[in-house]
């Protein structure tokens, strides 16, 4: 029996190259709000979700006549016009991803990001098709990185988390998925990432499929 039936992806700076985006929208709208946005603090927000971002934010600089429901659809909004405005795709995912289904492995997807933005991003990409669960931060009581999110889609796709491996680029995705029982692979885009020495192994990029397909059953 394979070590690893099932592949659970990241989708921000895994699948889609939308980071910048959300830098984006949320020192657009906070400042729009009179929050001065810090570059020290919005470090400090980038392992959020939406709704603590907002909150976080708030507390520091508390604004009037908005609800932070109401500023959390705003920054999504904005995130989904920038995806849909800009290429943003990581190269070579769709071809991993076709790969991986061709080996006959199930394929999930968990995401702090909200389930409407999503959409948008696997619609753009053509890629819906290849996974099994899609589990986004909405679907859940906590998103990363507490693990309730990779149990989650695990139990969705009726496996036990430690048959799973899931990639990741950021230490709050890698902890919540080695506490949940699985094998973590660390996404680095070809780029220093210090939360890789967290993982089990390394992928700097989705350009080699059959050799990261290899390192997948070189794990014990």
């Amino acid at each position: 029996m394979r070590n690893v039936e099932a592949v659970i992806f990241d989708m921000d700076g895994v699948i889609v190259d939308s980071e910048a985006f959300w830098k984006q929208a949320e020192l657009e709208i906070f400042s729009a709000l009179g929050v001065t946005v810090t570059a020290e603090n919005a470090l400090l927000t980038s392992a959020m979700t939406t709704t603590e971002v907002a909150a976080f934010w708030h507390k520091i600089n508390p604004w009037d006549d908005i609800s932070n429901i109401e500023v959390c659809n705003k920054v999504i909004e904005r995130v989904k016009s920038l995806v849909e405005e800009n290429n943003c795709d990581i190269p070579n995912v769709d071809k991993f991803l076709h790969y991986l289904k061709s080996e006959h492995l199930l394929l999930g997807l968990a995401t702090n990001s909200p389930h409407s933005i999503v959409r948008v991003v696997l619609r753009k990409m053509g890629i819906d098709k290849y996974f099994d669960v899609v589990t986004s931060v909405d679907f859940v009581k906590q998103g990363k990185p507490h693990p309730e999110i990779y149990l989650h889609t695990a139990k969705q796709l009726n496996l036990s988390p430690h048959k799973c491996i899931a990639i990741e680029d950021s230490y709050s995705g890698m902890t919540a998925a080695r506490d949940a029982g699985m094998k973590v692979a660390a996404f680095t885009n070809k780029g220093r990432n210090e939360a890789a020495n967290f993982a089990d192994l390394i992928i700097e990029d989705f350009s080699n499929v059959q050799e990261i397909y290899q390192l997948f059953y070189s794990l014990p």
